[in-house]
């Protein structure tokens, strides 16, 4: 049941970077104004992929299986940089457009 979690983590993850990239896609076909929507669903699905695996690690803890926590902690923390950055860059590149284009 637990390791669904990482795989609940990856597919929001992926979530996140992929709502605003179809943000930025519909952006000529229409005056599409939920954008807002778009960004908050994907800072959204971010957060709650980092929970599940803070969870995940809660749950390392609480079995005590040190060896899992010292092997994957590095690239846990890599990855969790990774998928904030990539997000907050692309819902402001998105909000960057959409303020160019509305003024």
């Amino acid at each position: 049941m637990y390791g669904l979690l990482n795989i609940g983590s990856l597919v929001l993850g992926l979530i996140a970077w992929i709502l605003p990239i179809a943000s930025l896609a519909k952006r000529n076909k229409d005056n599409n104004k939920t954008w807002v929507l778009f960004s908050i669903a994907s800072i959204s699905a971010c957060v709650i992929s980092l929970c599940f695996q803070i969870l995940y690690n809660d749950y390392l803890v609480r079995i005590e299986d040190w060896s899992a926590l010292m092997d994957t902690s590095k690239g846990v923390v890599r990855l969790s940089f990774l998928l904030s950055i990539v997000t907050i860059v692309l819902n402001v590149i998105s909000a960057i457009v959409y303020n160019k284009r509305s003024k």
